[in-house]
């Protein structure tokens, strides 16, 4: 049932409490309710997006050029960062969760412990079904080096609070609270969570409320900020100020250096958005093989064909102006893309906008037909188009990729002396790209460009020269949305902060379900990850529960 405000918490009866209603803690949350379990959900945020609230989440940022603001990369509201999201989902691959000499991380899970997860998290996602491979028809290659035909979703809904609106209004079991901010955690002598401070978001009103079993799905960043305030009180608690909480920041290496030229048409046309046999939009992506990863020590990495720069209205297109000038109005803007995006895409071009109308004018016509197709299967249709991709008589694209980052301790978050209203220390976030993230993007450029000559696919055409293309991709990393690493599963607590459950080795009661729970980044969003890893949580969880019922039994008699 969905309340707001904290009244009546203390009389309330619950058996654990989930801290953040994101997709990812609504998915977790929903599961156990259904189960019959009594679930406490917190929301710091109310049904809509409040400044005030939003607020709470602003931190210091030492680079802002390579960090996206924290107004964009989360959303203190019900449902979390999934209205802000673009609706992507696809899981890691099973080469990330593999022992990699070039990568310093261990998952201590494979992915044959995900994978039975898949279809649940696909159906809490609204993605479609759990299939991530769709072979190009008539199309048959000379060697293997590179897939063409594994597939991103899209989810047909993002918003989480309206995926599952119908159990967060009705199910008994759920008592989910807007407005009620964690603001601390108290431990008993023994180390596990004895009772959480609740904080009214908006009135400041406190509470202190006994838990049994506490799990933090509150986003990377503010996961990561929740535990690291409780170091304060002790400061060996998760390895202390030199442990893993709060480092290893990774997110992704996203943008392009090269153009792709097709040279047949059915390998062009494989790459546009389309609905599948199985419910929602995909598109295929380009990825190297793992073999392939091995032999030369990549970081994992995706490639996909996209329109030319927007922004530069050189390119003639009025259909491209079209879309320029309507991304360039924020408040239309953000309601075709995602503020991200639609952030990287004005920026690529200069403040100008008048050719942008001069070429509009030149096909008026073809512009606005492309207009209201493009609003009609978006906003008028029950499967959402999530993207554009518009072929030209050239059959060259920029070739966007979106690529993994290699983890490193020095890429982190720690606390700041300044707190919030509700006196939580904000955070201070050193977040940091490596040449090993340029240089790994560079050498996958180089073999995708052999393979496709190699199976007479297409060439590339780079946009700067060899010497410049580790300054050039590192100039346009820029990232803060994803929040992978911070608080990441491991075999012990001197190089992670949770176990293969996602238990905290320093709390037996104290779990952790968040992107920031992932010890790499793989070429994919960790959303659908996440949320698979959440719904293993709760089977667990009901297990654990089941388990220690039988033997408080046993003992009775």
């Amino acid at each position: 049932m969905l309340k707001d405000g904290i009244a009546g918490l203390e009389e309330a009866a619950h058996d654990l409490c989930v801290v953040g209603a994101g997709p990812v803690g609504v998915a977790l949350a929903t599961n156990l309710a259904r189960r019959g379990r009594r679930v406490l959900v917190l929301e710091s945020g109310g049904t809509n997006a409040e400044p005030d609230i939003q607020d709470l989440s602003s931190a210091m940022l030492l680079d802002p050029k390579h960090h996206d603001d924290m107004m964009i990369a989360v959303a203190r509201r019900l449902g979390g960062t999934s209205n802000l999201w673009g609706g992507r989902c696809l899981p890691y691959d099973p080469i990330d969760f593999e022992r990699r000499d070039w990568v310093d991380a261990r998952w201590p899970i494979g992915i044959g412990d995900i994978q039975p997860y898949l279809g649940k998290a696909a159906l809490a996602t609204l993605s479609g079904e759990p299939t991530y491979r769709e072979p190009i028809p008539e199309l048959s290659l000379i060697d293997n080096s590179f897939s063409c035909d594994t597939l991103e979703r899209w989810a047909n809904t993002t918003a989480a609070q309206t995926i599952h609106s119908e159990e967060l209004a009705k199910n008994p079991k759920l008592d989910l609270r807007t407005h009620a901010t964690l603001t601390g955690i108290d431990f008993s002598e023994s180390g596990r969570v004895q009772a959480i401070n609740i904080t009214h978001s908006k009135t400041g009103e406190r509470i202190r409320l006994r838990i049994d079993t506490l799990v933090i799905a509150a986003g990377g960043l503010e996961s990561a900020r929740l535990l690291l305030a409780t170091q304060r009180s002790c400061p060996s608690r998760f390895g202390g100020e030199d442990g893993p909480l709060g480092r290893t920041y990774m997110g992704h290496l996203v943008g392009e250096i090269a153009d792709i030229v097709f040279t047949r048409d059915v390998f062009e046309r494989a790459f546009d958005f389309h609905v599948d046999l199985h419910g929602s939009y995909v598109r295929r992506r380009i990825a190297a093989s793992a073999d392939i990863q091995r032999k030369n020590q990549l970081l994992n990495a995706a490639f996909w064909p996209v329109v030319p720069p927007i922004g530069d209205a050189r390119h003639g297109s009025a259909i491209l102006s079209l879309v320029y000038l309507a991304m360039s109005f924020g408040p239309l803007g953000r309601l075709l893309v995602a503020e991200v995006i639609r952030r990287r895409q004005v920026s690529s071009g200069s403040s100008r906008r008048a050719p942008h109308f001069a070429n509009v004018l030149t096909g008026l016509p073809a512009a606005l037909a492309f207009g209201y197709n493009f609003m009609r299967r978006r906003y008028m249709h029950h499967m959402r188009l999530p993207g554009l991709f518009i072929y030209n008589r050239a059959h060259r694209y920029g070739l966007s990729y979106h690529a993994e980052q290699a983890p490193r301790r020095d890429s982190r978050v720690r606390l700041s002396e300044e707190t919030d209203r509700l006196s939580v220390p904000k955070l201070i976030i050193d977040y940091r790209f490596c040449a090993q993230d340029a240089q790994s993007v560079i050498k996958s450029h180089s073999l995708l460009e052999a393979w496709l000559q190699h199976n007479n696919l297409g060439h590339l055409e780079y946009r700067v020269r060899p010497e410049e293309r580790a300054a050039a991709i590192l100039d346009q990393a820029c990232h803060g949305t994803h929040q992978i690493g911070l608080a990441r599963m491991g075999y012990g607590r001197n190089d992670a902060v949770v176990d293969a459950n996602l238990q905290t080795f320093d709390a037996s009661n104290l779990y952790v379900a968040s992107t920031a729970v992932l010890p790499t980044s793989s070429q994919a969003n960790p959303t659908l990850t996440a949320v698979a890893l959440a719904l293993r949580l709760a089977d667990h969880l009901a297990m654990k529960e089941t388990t220690e019922l039988r033997g408080k039994t046993t003992s009775a008699h």
